[in-house]
């Protein structure tokens, strides 16, 4: 069983700027893709950048906003996010594949609300 922890989140005016961490917690299982999705209310979980063994994916929505960042050796991942708009606010849920079936893991999730 691998927990995924997440810090950062809040409230911030349309324009600034949040920084999103996730930690995974010790495993013998290699960890291939490491990522955010986030959920608005009413909507569906959607992705929104992730780092797998052969790319880094971004959501068009947020290319050239938020960058995915990765420590393989440490398995942390960093969302940072800039220029937020207040679509942009959601639940934002690390995730996980880990193990050879590539088994998903979520993170509790963290509020991130963009004010106009």
């Amino acid at each position: 069983q691998v927990q995924l922890v997440e810090s950062g989140g809040g409230l911030v005016q349309a324009g600034g700027s949040l920084r999103l961490s996730c930690a995974a917690s010790r495993t013998f299982l290699r960890i291939s893709s490491m990522g955010w999705y986030r959920q608005a209310p009413g909507m569906q979980r959607e992705l929104v950048a992730r780092i797998t063994d052969d790319a880094t994916d971004y959501a068009d929505s947020v290319k050239g906003r938020f960058t995915v960042s990765r420590d393989s050796d440490k398995n942390t991942c960093n969302l940072q996010m800039n220029s937020l708009k207040p679509e942009d606010t959601a639940i934002y849920y690390c995730h996980a594949q880990v193990g050879p079936w590539h088994q998903d893991y979520w993170g509790q999730g963290t509020q991130v609300t963009v004010s106009s």
